[in-house]
């Protein structure tokens, strides 16, 4: 059981990390998206 807290510890949180700057960069990218749209229509 040890072991598998320990696994969860080293590979669990670098994962958290990963898909939490993951979802700012997607938020981030759609929002220039939606950016360049507005200027092409316009």
């Amino acid at each position: 059981m040890e072991q598998w807290l320990n696994l969860i510890q080293q590979i669990g949180f670098p994962i958290f990390v990963s898909f939490y700057l993951l979802h700012r960069l997607e938020t981030k990218l759609e929002a220039i998206h939606n950016a360049l749209v507005s200027l092409k229509v316009k």
